[in-house]
């Protein structure tokens, strides 16, 4: 293993995936009504998470009725505009099996992976985005993009592994560079010239590829995985590069905005919801030029520090130590950061709602899972994790009504997720959380 450079290959292959090109769409690639490109095939279908930290109260968020009209409590009120495209789903639970429940990684590892982990910061499975990019993500230019509001690009929970990680992107003027920089192709260019840029790091990964036998020779059985699922990685950005040496189909919907101002990045409040809207903004377009079709948005993460200007306070700390009112029967500091998640939900299901695309909008061909890793905080449940899916997914899922899971685990919410993107699979999650039960209330 003398020549192997563990690190230059990690910088190779994402250097690699920062350079490729685009894969834009035309309106003459769609039939006559809008509803599929003209060759038959469906229009994109997309993936996505948003997340918030420090859940809810239980009593001012759940719904009392079930299916559609469902009522709105307090802490509900901030997506009335946008109800006829959101499902709730209340009462899923993360089973521990006999584990211990670690405070704001139990909920969402067990949400995303379909098992409690036996330790903090263990991932027992590859994260539900992970199992969905494998499926949608070979066709563009990202396989995913990751987004985080707060300032830290450490802040993701998209994993392929415990050390496999996507790192988010913290900065809306870096993600417009991304994007839309120098590896962007104008999708209304008459012509297409292949980037050199993409053909050399394209042998540059194949000689990468080549040393693969000779190392596994040299490695452990536990190296030998980790090493599998780096390849797996590579192996699809092997295949994204094919795909840039080719010229794309245009999308009538891709119009590449101008560059946006840069965030703040920090986790006061008002900072973070602005860098928000700008992230909000800049996905909607990815996602209309094709350039992903899978994304991971935290607004907040897990141990929420959400902050009010000037204060040293945090969500998550206040959880803990403000007081319940006793008249109000909740804390009211500590809710005021459940309000602004939910408002900034809100908007983002308004940014996907406001886009047409075809003969709907883009929500309409997307499905997004926004959760949290625990109900209410204070006590760090996992018992009836607050979830909600915006969208339609091309018409295989019903929006606007609340499902109440009476303690089911949560994984047949994951289960659900990945039926309706295509996936053929019948059952899903470990332990008491494995199921064979989707949501059938949400499928149309």
């Amino acid at each position: 293993m003398r020549g192997f450079d563990r690190r230059s290959f990690l910088r190779g292959a994402l250097s690699g995936a920062a350079v490729t090109l685009g894969l834009p769409l035309l309106d003459g690639f769609l039939n006559v009504n809008g509803t599929a490109l003209a060759s038959g095939a469906p229009l994109p279908l997309r993936f996505g998470t948003w997340f918030w930290g420090c859940g809810m109260n239980p009593g001012r968020w759940n719904p009392k009725q079930t299916g559609t009209g469902y009522d709105l409590g307090p802490e509900l009120q901030p997506i009335a505009d946008v109800q006829q495209h959101v499902s709730v789903l209340s009462g899923f639970n993360v089973n521990l099996d006999g584990r211990p429940n670690h405070p704001h990684r139990t909920g969402v590892t067990g949400t995303l992976s379909g098992s409690a982990p036996p330790k903090p910061h263990d991932v027992p499975a590859p994260s539900l985005d992970i199992l969905i990019s494998d499926e949608l993500g070979a066709a563009t230019r990202f396989r995913s993009l990751e987004l985080t509001c707060t300032g830290s690009a450490k802040h993701s929970y998209s994993r392929r592994a415990q050390n496999v990680i996507n790192a988010s992107e913290a900065s809306p003027l870096a993600l417009y560079t991304r994007i839309f920089g120098p590896g962007f192709q104008d999708p209304n260019a008459a012509d297409f010239v292949p980037d050199p840029r993409v053909m050399l790091r394209q042998s540059v990964i194949s000689a990468v590829k080549d040393d693969r036998t000779r190392l596994e020779r040299e490695l452990g059985a536990h190296d030998r995985q980790r090493l599998d699922d780096y390849l797996t990685s590579l192996r699809q950005l092997e295949r994204q590069l094919e795909l840039q040496l080719s010229a794309p189909p245009p999308l009538e919907a891709c119009l590449p905005p101008d560059a946006p101002a840069e965030g703040k990045g920090d986790s006061e409040v008002g900072h973070a919801q602005e860098t928000h809207d700008l992230m909000a903004k800049l996905l909607v377009m990815a996602l209309a030029c094709d350039q992903t079709r899978v994304f991971n948005m935290l607004f907040s993460y897990g141990a929420s520090d959400l902050h009010l200007p000037g204060s040293q306070t945090g969500h998550h700390q206040l959880t803990h130590e403000e007081q319940v009112d006793a008249e109000l029967g909740y804390q009211p500091r500590a809710s005021y950061f459940i309000d602004r998640s939910m408002e900034a939900w809100a908007s983002f299901v308004d940014a996907m709602a406001s886009f047409p695309e075809g003969d709907g909008t883009l929500l309409d061909h997307s499905l997004v899972m926004a959760h949290s890793e625990t109900s209410f905080a204070k006590i760090h449940d996992v018992l009836g994790l607050p979830i909600m899916f915006a969208g339609r997914a091309g018409g295989r899922m019903v929006s606007g009504t609340h499902v109440a899971g009476g303690g089911d685990p949560v994984t047949r919410v994951g289960l659900t997720v990945q039926q309706a993107m295509g996936l053929s699979v019948d059952r899903w999650g470990s332990g008491s959380m494995q199921t064979n039960r989707s949501i059938s209330e949400l499928f149309a």
